[in-house]
This record gives C-alpha cells, structure tokens and sequence, in this order.
C-alpha cells in the first residue's frame, strides 16, 4: 500500500465520508443479504475514515464488535475520535497495513470495501482476510469497475482525469477495473458457493456528484508528481469538474461496484 495515489489524513478522511455516505444504502443491503446480525464481531479491512466500521458497529450491537485497520494512523486517531463522540464503544480502530498478516482471527465477518484495486497482490490480502474469519465466517468484498464510470452529457474533463487516475494506478501495478475479475479471484483463494451482485449509483445534485472533482484534488500531487499534468492543468480541469457537478441538467456515476460474499470453509 506504499504507493497509494490518494491523499490521506483529514482531506483523505472528507473524501470517503462523502464515498461511504453514498454506498451506504447498497452496502448496508450487502451486509444484510450476507447475514450480518447482532452480536457479531466484524473486521474491516482498509477501513479508511472508519464511517463503514461504525455502521458496522451499530448493526451487530453493543453485544458484537466491529474493528477497522487501516496504514493511515491519522485517519485510525479522527476515527476513533468519531466513535467516542458518538458514543460507539462497540468500534475499535488499529493503524495496520493491509499486507500485514497481523489481522487477529475468529472473526466473523471480514469485510472490505474498494481495497483490493489498490493493491499488486490482492490475493494474498483476500487469503489474509480468509484466514481471519471463523470457520463458517463470512468474507465480503466491495469494488469497483473504474472504467463503467458514465455521465451525460460528455464531459472532456472527467475523461481526462479518470485516464489519468487509470495511468497512476496501473503504474502502481493494481487494478482500477478489479471489480469483474472478483468472482475468479474468490475461487483462487478457495472461496465457492459465491453470491454476487452490482450497483451502480449516480447522482444529479449534491456533494455525492462531486465526488470525481474532490478525487481530482486528493490525486493532485501523485499526478503532479508522475509527470502526469501540470498544476494549471489540474485546476483546469477541477474548474470544469465543479461546472459539470453544479449544472442540475447533469448526471454523474460512481463506479460500477461488484459485491461479493461467501462462507470461509
């Protein structure tokens, strides 16, 4: 996870609150449709700025336990400053690289949500998440086909900085467009008897549509750095983002999410 290419800390953090906020409805059907229920004890993996860990944390009850690990230690401190604002005392937050086999075991949902297209080895992170649940537990895994991505009418600047997000990631040697290819990947870590689904939101008004401007500013100085564009030609292209996200005659799509859940053997 060395070579994420998003900004981290606090701006990281606004950034996938207004993501989660977003996914929540479709995720919370996920989570439901794989069983979760009180009483349970989660781990989320890669959990970013925790808002998935704490809506973990009120589905299974002060009788379960939701945990979320992230590289981030900035985003792990304001998360669990989250919690005890909000008085969660079921959520616990770990600084953890998710290449780290220092998961912890027993759980019994493992879940992670847009992790693996960061990653050169998702399969080893999926085997490392397996092998943190119970036997009998439930892996779930959320992300997303990059290239669905749509909006209408066209919009120049939004191709321009999804083929540059494209090009960061893949130099990085992970997959903007894993979401297809986690049906495979499940069986090659031994996971069968698989349940699969896909959403796609989109939006005409709201912070949710602007959520491929603010990606353009937390990639800024990644792209900056690849040689990718230059400062201007970021702002530019900011500048047209929130044009395009402020016309209420126009529509913005996420990803296309791929859903996927199992039972660890």
């Amino acid at each position: 996870m060395a070579n994420y290419v998003i900004r981290g800390g606090e701006e990281g953090k606004a950034r996938l609150r207004i993501v989660s906020d977003a996914l929540w409805p479709t995720t919370h059907n996920l989570l439901n449709s794989a069983g979760i229920k009180p009483g349970m004890s989660c781990l989320d993996v890669g959990c970013g700025g925790g808002n998935g860990t704490l809506a973990m944390a009120r589905l299974v009850g002060r009788s379960g336990m939701a945990t979320g690990i992230d590289m981030d230690g900035a985003k792990m401190q304001m998360a669990q400053q989250d919690a005890e604002r909000e008085k969660i005392a079921n959520a616990s937050f770990r600084v953890l690289d998710a290449g780290s086999p220092a998961y912890g075991e027993g759980y019994d949902l493992v879940y992670a949500r847009l992790l693996l297209t960061h990653l050169s080895d998702p399969l080893s992170t999926l085997k490392l998440m397996i092998n943190a649940a119970r036997p009998g537990g439930i892996i779930v895994v959320e992300d997303m086909d990059h290239s669905a991505i749509f909006c209408y009418p066209a919009c120049p600047a939004l191709e321009k900085h999804l083929s540059q997000y494209d090009r960061m990631v893949r130099s990085n040697g992970a997959d903007p467009d894993i979401g297809p290819k986690l049906p495979a990947l499940f069986r090659q870590a031994g996971l069968a008897d698989l349940h699969f689904s896909h959403v796609q939101p989109a939006f005409m008004a709201g912070e949710a549509k602007q959520i491929h401007q603010i990606t353009l500013e937390n990639v800024a100085p990644a792209a900056i750095a690849a040689g990718l564009a230059s400062e201007a030609e970021i702002d530019a292209l900011s500048s047209e983002l929130d044009g395009f996200a402020q016309n209420p005659e126009t529509i913005m799509s996420y990803p296309r999410i791929f859903q996927l859940w199992a039972q660890r053997n």
